[in-house]
C-alpha cells in the first residue's frame, strides 16, 4: 500500500515535513507557486498543508482529484473555499490553539501600549522632542476589562489581565455560568459590558452575528473614555464610526491588529488621535509559527494514516483512539444508509438515526456521517462522510439523532427511520462478534443478513414453492446464489427474501423475477 502524499505549499517550520515523514507520509515542500502551477500539480496529492498565502479556490479543488484533507497552519481559513471543499468531500482543518498564547499576549501588549501612548511617545522621543509633559497615561490596575468572546484566547487574556489586577467581565453567549466562575470573570450581557468597561478587547470569530458587533449604536453605548483593542478579526468594528468616536474623544484610544480590508494600506482610522495599529501580527512569534506548523503536520498525518479527525471545520472530530472503535459501527451505519437509499423511492424529507445499547455510548456524529454517506450515494458517486451532510442539507433533508441506552434484544443497535412518500420506513442492524455488520430488521420484518456485494431484494406473498421458482430463474440465467436470507410478518403474509449473488443481475432476469407469481417488489442491490 502506497503512502499518502502531502504537499506543503506555503513556508512553514521545516520540522513539519519531518513529522509527516515520521508518521508515514511522503511529503513535498514546494512554495511560491502560481495558482496555475498549483492546479497542474495538486492532483497527485492526498493532503495539502497551507498557511495564508495559498488560496484554495474552486478551480484548485476541481483539479485536486485525490485530495482528502486541507490543513491550515493557523486559525483563519478565509483563503479556503470551505463550502466547495465540503461538496468535494475534502476535510478542512485548522490549528486554533497553536497561536492562542501569542495572540492573547499581543492583545495585552496593545492594551498596555494604548494605556501609556507608547508608540507616539517613542516616535517623538526619537525625533529629539523629549515630550515628557506631553503624554498622560492611565493605569490598568483596578480598571474593568470587558471581553467580547471568552473562548480559548479570551480566557488567556482574562488570566493575564487578572495578573495585572484588573476586574474582568465577559460577554459570550456560549459562556456557561460554571465556566465563568472557573475563569474568575463576571458573565454579563453586551449592554452591561459596553456601559461598564474601561477597556474592551474582542476575541470572537467573524460571523453574521458578530459582524460590526461594535456598531455605531453600540460604540455610542460605551463608557466615555473607553479604550478598545481588536486582535481577533477585521469587520467586528464599524471603522468609520470608531474614527468619529476617536475624533470626538468619546473613545479615548483604539489599538487594532486587524482590519475589515487587508492589507490595510489606506484606512479611515489612520491618523486618528491615540490610534495605534499593527499589520496582523497576532500570531507572529517564533514559538507560534513553530507550534501551528507542527500541529498541522500531526493533524493531517493522523487523518491520512489513522483516520483521526482533529479541529475539522466541516466534519465531526474523531480521535485516533476513537477511530478503530467506531470503524465497525460506521461500516454498519454506511451499509444501512446505502440500503435505505437503494430501496426508498421518491424524495426523502426526514431521516432519524437512533443508536441503542453500546452504540449509544459512542460519538454519534461519525455514525450519522456514515449513514448519510451511504444514503446519499443515490445522488452522487463521489459522496463521503464530509460532503454527505452537505448534500443532505442541499436537498432539504432534516436529520435527527437519537440516543437510547435502554437494554434491547441486541447488545448494540443502529436504527434508521426515513419519511417517504409511502410513509415511514425503518431498517436496523447490529454487530456480530463486535465487528461484523448484520441487518436484523427491514421495514418491520425481522431478518438476519449480511450486506455484501451484489444482492437481490424481493418482497413476495409467502407461499410454498416460491423459493424454488426464484432459484430456478437464477440458475437458468447462470447466476450463482451465495446466501439466502428470509423473513416474514406472518405465515402466508408478506415476506422478504434477501439473497447474495456472484455477479450483477441483468435487467431481463430482474423482469422475469418481477413477473413471477407472488412477487410484489424486486430490486437489485449493491454494497
Amino acid at each position: 500500500m502506497s503512502k499518502p502524499r502531502v504537499l506543503i505549499s506555503d513556508k512553514m517550520d521545516p520540522n513539519a515535513a519531518r513529522i509527516f515523514e515520521e508518521n508515514g507520509c511522503d511529503v513535498d515542500v514546494i512554495t511560491g507557486e502560481t495558482p496555475e502551477q498549483l492546479i497542474a500539480r495538486i492532483g497527485d496529492y492526498d493532503g495539502l498543508a497551507i498557511r495564508s498565502s495559498t488560496k484554495v479556490t474552486k478551480e484548485i479543488l476541481d483539479a485536486a482529484t485525490n485530495l482528502k484533507v486541507i490543513g491550515r497552519a493557523g486559525i483563519g481559513v478565509d483563503n479556503v473555499d470551505i463550502p466547495y471543499a465540503s461538496s468535494k468531500g475534502v476535510v478542512v482543518m485548522n490549528t486554533p490553539f497553536g497561536n492562542s498564547i501569542t495572540t492573547a499576549e499581543h492583545a495585552i501588549a496593545m492594551m498596555m501600549a494604548l494605556a501609556r501612548q507608547i508608540p507616539e511617545a517613542n516616535a517623538q522621543t526619537q525625533a529629539g522632542l523629549w515630550p515628557k509633559n506631553g503624554f498622560m497615561g492611565v493605569e490598568v490596575t483596578g480598571k474593568t476589562l470587558g471581553l467580547i468572546g471568552a473562548g480559548n484566547i479570551g480566557s488567556i487574556v482574562a488570566s493575564r489581565a487578572q495578573g495585572l489586577k484588573m476586574k474582568v467581565i465577559a460577554f459570550d453567549p456560549f459562556l456557561s455560568a460554571e465556566r465563568a466562575i472557573e475563569m474568575g470573570v463576571e458573565k454579563v450581557e453586551l449592554d452591561q459590558l459596553l456601559a461598564r468597561a474601561d477597556f474592551i478587547t474582542l476575541h470572537t470569530p467573524l460571523t453574521a452575528e458578530t459582524k460590526n458587533i461594535l456598531s455605531r449604536e453600540n460604540l455610542a453605548r460605551t463608557k466615555k473614555g473607553v479604550r478598545i483593542v481588536n486582535c481577533a478579526r477585521g469587520g467586528l468594528i464599524d471603522e468609520a464610526a470608531l474614527r468619529e468616536m476617536l475624533d470626538s474623544g468619546h473613545v479615548a484610544g483604539a489599538a487594532l491588529d486587524v482590519f475589515a480590508v487587508e492589507p490595510a494600506k489606506d484606512n479611515v482610522l489612520f491618523g486618528a488621535p491615540n490610534f495605534i495599529c499593527t499589520p496582523h501580527l497576532g500570531a507572529s512569534t517564533t514559538e507560534a509559527q513553530v507550534n501551528v506548523a507542527l500541529q498541522v503536520a500531526e493533524q493531517l498525518s493522523d487523518y491520512l494514516v489513522n483516520g483521526g479527525v482533529t479541529n475539522a471545520l466541516n466534519m465531526p472530530s474523531l480521535s485516533a483512539e476513537e477511530a478503530p472503535k467506531l470503524k465497525p459501527y460506521m461500516a454498519l451505519a454506511e451499509k444501512l444508509g446505502s440500503l435505505v437509499g437503494q430501496l426508498a423511492h421518491g424524495n426523502l424529507t426526514r431521516i432519524g438515526i437512533e443508536v441503542e445499547g453500546h452504540a449509544a455510548t459512542l460519538n454519534i456524529k461519525p455514525i450519522t456521517g456514515a449513514v448519510l454517506a451511504g444514503l446519499m450515494r443515490r445522488y452522487s458517486d463521489t459522496v463521503n462522510m464530509v460532503n454527505a451532510p452537505f448534500l443532505a442539507k442541499e436537498r432539504g433533508m432534516e436529520v435527527r439523532e437519537i440516543r437510547n441506552e435502554r437494554d434491547g434484544a441486541y447488545n448494540t443497535l443502529i436504527r434508521i427511520k426515513v419519511d417517504t412518500e409511502q410513509g415511514e420506513k425503518t431498517v436496523a442492524g447490529t454487530l456480530f462478534g463486535k465487528s461484523q455488520p448484520r441487518l436484523v430488521d427491514i421495514f418491520g420484518i425481522g431478518i438476519e443478513a449480511d450486506l455484501e456485494g451484489h444482492m437481490l431484494y424481493i418482497v413476495n406473498q409467502d407461499a410454498p414453492g416460491f423459493i424454488g421458482r426464484i432459484g430456478s430463474i437464477l440458475g437458468e440465467a447462470g447466476i450463482n446464489i451465495g446466501t439466502f436470507h428470509l423473513g416474514r410478518r406472518e405465515a402466508g403474509g408478506e415476506a422478504v427474501l434477501l439473497l447474495s449473488v456472484d455477479q450483477a443481475i441483468p435487467e431481463q432476469v430482474l423482469k422475469t423475477i418481477c413477473d413471477a407469481q407472488g412477487v410484489k417488489t424486486v430490486k437489485a442491490l449493491s454494497f
